[in-house]
């Protein structure tokens, strides 16, 4: 387990995004539609981003992020950095989750600014805590923005589309590594959708096993780039307006995990969706878990002693040692998805919380 998790046990971490207040999703969306400079915006997001940060830190947080809180959704900051994209040409995920549209490549990707590296610096110097930043996986990006419709002329086939991003991902991640940031993570929700058939279905996945292959390799190509921080895969069945957009078991993508060369998974497990903790019997024995505790699509606001009991629980299959924890997700990868700040804090503050009583029982 590498080093920056073992100052105690049982380090807490965000998986990334915080809700916004109503007016910065608006000013995201101003900025969006250019009724707000680029430069305006940072400005003002500039002066409220450090409240996310104090807020993290106030719950009591080993790692903190800064919520996010610039980015339209967390795969979306790749089209917005990278040019050969045209906006909300893509419909919303088939099934339970939002409808809101995606942008799609439509001609030869070319880097136009780093993707997280300005906001992770700016973390940097305002937080007190650890760091974290996300950053999108190469496999979830394909999924989600390459479209037959509108991208073959671009790249051909999906695939290729994914190739063209890992090595743009892959500087991303070097930056940050660069920087100093504590903890790169790599988000690739993608990859867990993929255990439910009726999304396969939907989503028209004919060879389950090759886009498992997929995104193993992606996440390889990007993290084998980074020396000196440990990178995390976080998955999950993904969410908007609490309702997750697919449900079922690890079973079928715990043998990825084995494959990915990281140092950590950041998973879902508190939200019933995700198929209870019995298969991290196939958890790899190499590898910290980011063992989800807070249930983001739950109102109710767990209490220290549940969130030690699920800690507990997983401690049947992986040692104390190797156990991170953290909401089973961002509470809101989309800008516009309409979660409570005041309840994330809550959360967060009761896992913290649970994080000392499991310190001060297992220590």
């Amino acid at each position: 387990m590498h080093k920056a998790f073992t100052d105690s046990l049982f380090p807490t971490m965000v998986v990334g995004s915080l809700p916004r207040p109503r007016w910065l999703r608006d000013l995201v969306e101003d900025r969006k539609a250019g009724r707000v400079s680029h430069e305006r915006a940072d400005a003002l997001m500039d002066d409220a981003i450090p409240s996310a940060i104090r807020m993290q830190e106030r719950a009591g947080l080993d790692f903190v992020s800064d919520g996010e809180w610039r980015r339209e959704s967390y795969v979306k900051v790749f089209a917005d950095a990278v040019d050969g994209f045209q906006n909300d040409l893509i419909e919303g995920s088939p099934g339970r989750t939002s409808s809101l549209k995606y942008p799609a490549v439509v001609s030869p990707l070319q880097p136009r600014r780093p993707i997280a590296a300005g906001e992770a610096a700016f973390l940097r110097r305002r937080a007190s805590a650890k760091t974290i930043v996300a950053i999108p996986s190469p496999y979830t990006i394909g999924r989600r923005m390459w479209s037959p419709e509108c991208s073959t002329r671009a790249y051909p086939t999906r695939e290729e589309f994914m190739d063209a991003c890992i090595p743009i991902v892959r500087e991303e991640a070097q930056r940050l590594a660069a920087l100093g940031i504590d903890a790169i993570q790599i988000d690739d929700p993608w990859l867990a959708l993929l255990v439910d058939p009726d999304f396969r279905k939907r989503d028209g996945v004919a060879n389950l096993d090759r886009e498992i292959e997929l995104s193993a390799r992606c996440v390889n190509q990007v993290a084998d780039g980074v020396e000196g921080v440990p990178v995390s895969v976080h998955f999950c069945h993904a969410h908007f307006d609490r309702r997750h957009g697919t449900t079922g078991p690890y079973d079928v993508i715990m043998d990825a995990l084995h494959e990915m060369r990281v140092e950590r998974f950041a998973m879902e497990f508190a939200t019933p969706d995700a198929g209870g903790i019995e298969v991290l019997k196939r958890f790899p024995d190499d590898k910290a878990l980011g063992l989800g505790v807070i249930d983001h699509t739950d109102p109710r606001v767990e209490t220290p002693e549940e969130v030690a009991a699920r800690a507990e629980a997983a401690m049947s299959f992986v040692p104390k040692e190797r156990i991170t924890l953290n909401p089973d997700c961002g509470f809101a990868p989309s800008s516009v998805n309409p979660m409570d700040l005041d309840e994330a804090y809550l959360k967060l503050k009761a896992m913290c919380e649970g994080a000392k009583l499991l310190r001060d029982r297992r220590g």
